[in-house]
């Protein structure tokens, strides 16, 4: 779960990170009233779970309560990369003397855990790192052993902080570190990590990843972070049905037992759609280890309600459920679903019970099954069908 910046700014608030919370508000009026409590000048920032919102317009300064209205009004309803701006965060504004960049993040490629920091950072940190990688520091950190404060010390004089910064530099990564692992987060970001006038060291705004597992089992705190009205409806009904599914920006939907297929054949799939009408993935879905009509019928049902996809590929490996079972699920909920299925299906399927269960397919002969026995063939099937 991606949080908006004035929930990462809860978080770093409750574990001691400097940082300046503001007012959530979510009309122009409410702006202006804000503005107007927190005196002298303020910054309007849109929420939303996106970065480059200051380069899309969603980032104002306000010199009276007055312009706060004028910049709310303007902001408040503007999309920004296709997310709807419905709040925005009132906060004083307290321009930076120097820009630095921070994060800590789980190293998925190595299995452990990572620090990126600069301090020519800021805004600007992918241009640093294109220009100039060296100021660009990703120190590894050992998941047992974690951040003290000797590792954090270690941490800002490899980032090169400056000396008078170091001491609420050490302690700014303690507590940032707090946050990561306290809370189960996946990333914790502060761009920019601000030196303000005095020497002052504030995170100014902040990105903050939670691992959904851990937020269902220690941390039912976290519910309250989920704004259900602004939940994409598909992601929403398929977590309610308790599917691993994520919406993807294609046309070609996808349906696979097990992650590491499903992200396998969302490569293929990108690399078929280049030959027919450059169509892409529509959506991750991970069926898991089941594959029962009802099951089968839940992942079609969700698929089939984004009006952007115009075939689906239904990649399965049967292992622990055989292919004959993975058919019968196709079949029941092609029976299930009735008059609701009516886009494509391609079906490749593999491994235990592969005969019986294409047998099975072969006997229903419905108008909108076909079956490609090769993964590559498959995708290139369902490509064109999407493209069709």
């Amino acid at each position: 779960m991606d949080l908006m910046e004035y929930q990462a700014k809860e978080l770093f608030a409750k574990h001691g990170v400097a940082t300046t919370l503001g007012k959530v508000v979510t009309t122009a009026d409410e702006a202006k009233a804000a503005a107007e409590e927190l005196g002298g000048v303020t910054v309007i920032k849109a929420q939303v779970k996106a970065g480059g919102r200051g380069k899309a317009g969603g980032v104002k300064i306000a010199k009276t309560a007055d312009e706060a209205y004028e910049h709310a009004s303007n902001i408040l309803g503007m999309e920004i990369k296709g997310l709807t701006v419905n709040r925005v965060l009132v906060t004083p504004a307290t321009p930076p003397v120097e820009e630095y960049y921070f994060s800590f993040l789980l190293d998925r490629s190595n299995r452990s855990y990572l620090c990126i920091a600069s301090v020519e950072g800021g805004v600007e940190i992918e241009e640093v790192a294109k220009t100039n990688p060296e100021a660009v520091r990703q120190i590894p950190i050992d998941a047992g052993a974690g951040v003290d404060e000797a590792k954090a010390r270690a941490i800002v004089e490899e980032a090169k902080f400056p000396a008078e910064l170091a001491d609420q530099a050490v302690a700014m990564v303690q507590s940032l570190w707090k946050v990561f692992v306290e809370e189960d987060a996946t990333l914790v970001e502060v761009n920019p990590l601000a030196r303000l006038e005095g020497d002052k060291l504030e995170a100014l705004d902040g990105k903050v990843s939670l691992d959904d597992n851990a937020s269902e089992v220690r941390h039912a705190e976290h519910e309250e972070f989920v704004i259900h009205e602004e939940a994409d409806p598909l992601e929403a009904k398929a977590k309610e049905k308790g599917l691993n599914y994520v919406k993807l920006d294609g046309e070609v939907g996808i349906i696979g037992n097990g992650a590491g297929l499903v992200m396998s054949t969302l490569d293929v799939v990108a690399y078929a759609g280049e030959k027919h009408g450059s169509v892409k993935p529509a959506n991750f879905l991970d069926i898991g280890g089941g594959a029962s009509a009802q099951v089968m019928a839940d992942g079609l049902d969700v698929i089939l309600g984004d009006p952007q996809v115009k075939s689906v590929f239904v990649n399965v490996f049967g292992g622990i459920t055989s292919c004959d079972a993975v058919a019968n699920g196709i079949k029941g909920a092609l029976e299930l679903l009735g008059d609701n299925a009516t886009k494509p299906l391609v079906v490749r399927l593999d491994g235990n019970n592969v005969d019986e269960g294409r047998a099975i397919l072969n006997e229903l002969d419905h108008p909108l099954v076909t079956q490609v026995d090769t993964m590559d063939g498959a995708a290139d099937k369902a490509a064109e069908l999407a493209n069709g």
